[in-house]
């Protein structure tokens, strides 16, 4: 990563650092990809993942809590589409990534919190 990228993936880590689980916690009951967004973000967090993963996966998280995009998130059934296909598309491409300890950690935060779950 050149100078220029690295500024945009350390703000959008830092947006998704700090608005993440505030979006998740509302959010959570109504969306079906629950567990691979929080299985993704703790990949994305974790320091031994290669920095190319990590950036393909704040991107995908960093769409899911902008307050506005393609289709807003407030519309039935729809509304987390893009969301979806957006996390979908970023996991495919770095699924040998995303470790069992990932997904592991991303059930036991659901199932603790029950504002998230």
């Amino acid at each position: 990563m050149d100078a220029g990228t690295t500024g945009g993936f350390e703000r959008d880590a830092s947006r998704v650092s700090r608005e993440f689980w505030p979006k998740l916690k509302k959010v959570a009951r109504s969306i079906p990809f629950a567990e691979d967004a929080v299985a993704a973000y703790y990949c994305a967090f974790d320091r031994e993942t290669p920095l190319h993963v990590r950036a393909t996966l704040i991107g995908a998280l960093a769409y899911f809590v902008l307050p506005v995009d393609a289709v807003p998130d407030f519309l039935p059934l729809v509304g987390f589409a893009d969301d979806a296909s957006i996390l979908a598309a970023a996991i495919a491409n770095v699924r040998m990534h995303m470790t069992d300890r990932h997904r592991d950690a991303a059930r036991r935060a659901l199932a603790d919190d029950a504002d998230v779950a």
